[in-house]
């Protein structure tokens, strides 16, 4: 036998399982499978069930389930602290794997022995809870950007509201009050992220340093470390371009070239963040960014193109100056040659965005200012 794995299909009440393993022919056997409750006294069943049916301690056993929301974190963090080597998969990841496997049914009992299958047969990257810092900066974050959302929507609707054929005082009267009471929840929120960045004075002199960039705000850098655990969850800035989803990807074969472009795989909400930084770094001919974006327009004539380029470069900009805690310089260069930048960026596709970016530019810089600053600085041409 080379390893046992437990599978868990987690939701909001309870938590199926299935204990697996494999043999030195990659055999998968399952061994017992069972239901928890999605709660303290359901961890420590788990926790007996597992050792009861882990006949050789020898043997090393792994814990494979599905990111779902929130509703997976407290088991994997008890499974964690209990010392068992805990690996979270993406959704999509889980859901391609046991599509593979051809199950032509789907329920939480096979989806767990699909997780605990996986979880034999792939060597599958630990798992580390977030520190508690940062969680509650994410949290904070994540709120101000769904506050956010819900403003654009009302004001959607204000604005068919008043131009429909019959309007309704009410509902105006309603949806202005609305507004309102998000603004100043908004305003609430950014003070209250200011606070918390700067009980920790470490973290607010590197906060101080990477919004020295003309463009990034106090924001964008709250967002960027949220959702990157303050960087300690990448070694390089390598992994940082993957885990945002500014990764190329090819679609080229034998005689057939495909478009290419980024991913998209990865963290949406780095993406948002770093859009209007990008833009005004251009506007306001900040370097290295204002560079790149002229080489890379001039190769390839595409505005929304050159902009990536720049997004991806501001973002490794700052997990430089935050490994490095350094502020920032004119014509900064991270450690990342100009050749890797080119492949990163220049053969980025956008065959949608072109338009609707344009529209988000229109809509940021013109109908609504006082929103612009939320994600960028208020630079001085």
């Amino acid at each position: 036998m080379l390893k046992y794995s437990v599978g868990l299909d987690i939701s909001s009440k309870f938590i199926n399982g299935c204990l697996s393993c494999i043999d030195t022919s990659q055999k998968v056997t399952i061994k017992s499978t069972q239901t928890f409750s999605n709660s303290k006294a359901g961890f420590k069943s788990m926790d007996t069930w597992i050792r009861k049916n882990k006949k050789e301690v020898e043997i090393p056993l792994v814990i494979c389930m599905e990111a779902t929301g929130n509703y997976h974190e407290s088991c994997a963090l008890n499974l964690f602290e209990t010392g068992y080597a805990v690996s979270v998969v993406l959704p999509n990841k889980a859901k391609n794997y046991l599509r593979s496997l051809g199950n032509k049914s789907k329920n939480d009992s096979i989806d767990a022995k699909g997780l605990a299958q996986m979880g034999a047969e792939q060597c599958l990257g630990n798992w580390s809870p977030f520190g508690k810092f940062f969680y509650e900066l994410r949290a904070m974050t994540r709120h101000h950007q769904s506050l956010q959302e819900q403003k654009t929507v009302s004001k959607n609707q204000l604005h068919a509201m008043k131009n429909c054929m019959y309007p309704s005082k009410a509902v105006e009267k309603q949806l202005e009050k609305m507004i309102k009471m998000i603004d100043k929840q908004l305003e609430q929120l950014e003070e209250g992220i200011n606070r918390h960045l700067q009980c920790e004075k470490e973290i607010w002199l590197k906060v101080q340093h990477l919004s020295s960039i003309k463009g990034v705000g106090i924001l964008t850098v709250a967002i960027v470390l949220a959702e990157t655990n303050g960087f300690e969850l990448f070694e390089n800035s390598k992994q940082l371009v993957s885990y945002s989803g500014y990764d190329v990807v090819e679609n080229q074969s034998g005689k057939h070239n495909g478009k290419t472009k980024i991913s998209k795989k990865g963290n949406s909400r780095i993406r948002r963040a770093m859009f209007m930084p990008a833009f005004q770094a251009v506007t306001y001919q900040v370097n290295p960014f204002c560079n790149l974006f002229s080489r890379t327009f001039e190769k390839h004539g595409l505005k929304m193109k050159s902009y990536v380029a720049v997004q991806k470069k501001i973002l490794t900009t700052l997990f430089a100056l935050w490994k490095n805690n350094t502020s920032f310089e004119e014509n900064f260069q991270p450690k990342i040659s100009i050749e890797q930048e080119l492949v990163f960026s220049s053969p980025v596709s956008f065959e949608k965005a072109e338009k609707s970016s344009a529209d988000q530019v229109g809509t940021t810089q013109g109908k609504h200012p006082s929103e612009r600053s939320l994600y960028a600085s208020s630079p001085v041409p």
